[in-house]
């Protein structure tokens, strides 16, 4: 028999779906130390269900911010910490869970992250179970995280550096992902142009990653090519924190 979760609903096909926060009752009163660690931990001692629907508000958004960071758009980020959540009560990971369930929960949500863009560049996942992943990986390193941000920085710096047009094109083509021709029309420019323009940002792009020695710290984070490398790192650069505050 299937169980509906604290945040699951079937809509009229059958299919079950993960309801946003949104979809529940905001103006339940809470505890003022409702983010407390302690207070989460000792509530789904006394009821699970609860437990669960504190935790979600706690770092739904939060973990949808970091997301955000990592992939390409902000449904694909709600996706992922959404299916994150949903393995997370279906397997009563709380039972488990011996470091902070923010510190886990954000592990296992840049984990997922990853999953998914090497699932866009064509490399093989072995498995959709956020939590195994992270059972199985070790996290990032301090060394890591700091080549990480610096990559960022600099691929920040180098779009906010290009020319508005291609600074334009390039977001609406990349980062919203629309054709060619679409941005053409919207712009009312050539499709030539727009191709113009992606090829000259691809290659200040490529010379900034090479001139900053960008290769070997790419490789670290499992991006084989600078043009996989690109494609993460400039939806860094244009995934802005404040869809999340």
């Amino acid at each position: 028999m299937n169980h509906l979760t604290p945040f699951e609903n079937t809509s009229d096909s059958g299919r079950h779906q993960w309801l946003r926060p949104g979809d529940t009752n905001s103006n339940a009163s809470q505890p003022a130390f409702v983010d407390s660690e302690l207070f989460i931990r000792q509530t789904f001692e006394a009821d699970p269900r609860k437990g669960y629907e504190l935790l979600f508000k706690r770092y739904y958004e939060p973990l949808c911010s970091h997301a955000v960071r990592f992939v390409y758009a902000k449904e694909v980020a709600e996706d992922l910490v959404i299916e994150v959540f949903g393995q997370f009560w279906q397997k009563q990971l709380q039972h488990v869970i011996t470091t902070s369930y923010r510190a886990y929960l954000f592990t296992i949500v840049r984990h997922a992250a990853f999953a998914h863009l090497r699932k866009e560049f064509g490399r093989e996942v072995p498995t959709e179970d956020f939590s195994e992943i992270v059972s199985d990986a070790a996290p990032s390193t301090p060394q890591q995280e700091l080549q990480f941000n610096e990559l960022y920085l600099k691929i920040e710096q180098v779009i906010r550096s290009l020319p508005p047009q291609s600074q334009k094109v390039f977001i609406m083509s990349r980062f919203e992902g629309k054709k060619n021709a679409m941005v053409a029309d919207e712009l009312q420019i050539s499709v030539k142009t727009v191709e113009g323009h992606i090829t000259k940002v691809l290659s200040i792009l490529r010379q900034a990653l090479r001139e900053y020695g960008c290769v070997t710290a790419l490789i670290t984070f499992g991006f084989w090519t600078i043009e996989q490398g690109l494609k993460t790192l400039f939806s860094l650069s244009l995934a802005t924190s404040s869809l999340y505050v």
